[in-house]
């Protein structure tokens, strides 16, 4: 840790009761550092104010397995009530993390009611947030996944690449080496750019809504070819031979 303060989140304030936020410790951690590790017992839960956190574990070959990633909010929330972490919780860029006791959240949810009811609404919006994961993990292209990732994670079509492209394909659960073409790719084709820390959707505005209100995908694809054509008109060393090679491009790598 570089510093400790006392600050607790909006967010986190709007949740926890009073007597609660006066019991938090808020401190920046720096990159590389580890909140917990397999097999401790947990006795904090963390917020996660700003930076990112990874609950990872060793795979069969080796590498890092990313479970969760979180930039903002609690990590490892199953931790209140378990007997043992089964990952280990690792800070990938410098972070403001707010720690509080499991023990008194515990003690305040059997006392307070309303406090456990907001508990289970967080919880819930956690839930909806993992099917989105599962269904962006069903798509097959890397485009598909990043688009899908950017719209229902991101903010007005720009999402924060936050400690790198390579950390953010671990998250889609493709190589960094497919991510790095596929976003080549949508730059040459001016639908995406990288722009303060963030990647950036650059398509027209009913595109932008096809893709929010999951159209189907012919209707999508006949959206990305006239986006194309009118780029094309302005930048014609982006044209396109044909539509087949639009195609082609799209699909990044798999």
């Amino acid at each position: 840790m570089d510093s400790s303060f006392t600050q607790v989140q909006q967010k986190l304030a709007a949740l926890l009761p009073v007597a609660l936020q006066a019991r938090c410790e808020t401190a920046v951690y720096k990159k590389g550092a580890r909140l917990f590790t397999a097999g401790d017992k947990p006795v904090d839960m963390f917020f996660i104010g700003h930076g990112e956190v990874v609950l990872e574990r060793p795979g069969i070959h080796g590498n890092a397995l990313v479970l969760q990633r979180t930039r903002h909010g609690f990590v490892g929330e199953a931790s209140l009530q378990s007997a043992r972490y089964h990952c280990d919780g690792k800070v990938v860029i410098a972070s403001e993390i707010t720690r509080l006791s499991i023990r008194d959240i515990q003690a305040a949810m059997a006392s307070d009611p309303a406090f456990s009811t907001r508990w289970i609404s967080m919880l819930n919006q956690e839930v909806r947030r993992l099917r989105l994961q599962c269904e962006r993990l069903s798509l097959n292209r890397v485009q598909d996944r990043l688009m899908h990732l950017i719209e229902t994670e991101g903010h007005q079509g720009s999402y924060p690449i936050g400690s790198g492209v390579k950390s953010l394909a671990t998250e889609l659960a493709v190589s960094h080496e497919a991510l790095y073409r596929c976003v080549l790719s949508m730059e040459s084709q001016a639908l995406l750019r990288r722009e303060g820390g963030q990647l950036k959707l650059s398509i027209s505005s009913d595109l932008h809504q096809t893709i929010v209100k999951r159209r189907p995908c012919a209707q999508v694809g006949q959206l990305l070819t006239r986006h194309l054509v009118h780029v094309a008109a302005v930048k014609p060393e982006f044209a396109p031979p044909d539509a087949q090679a639009v195609d082609d491009t799209g699909s990044g790598a798999h």
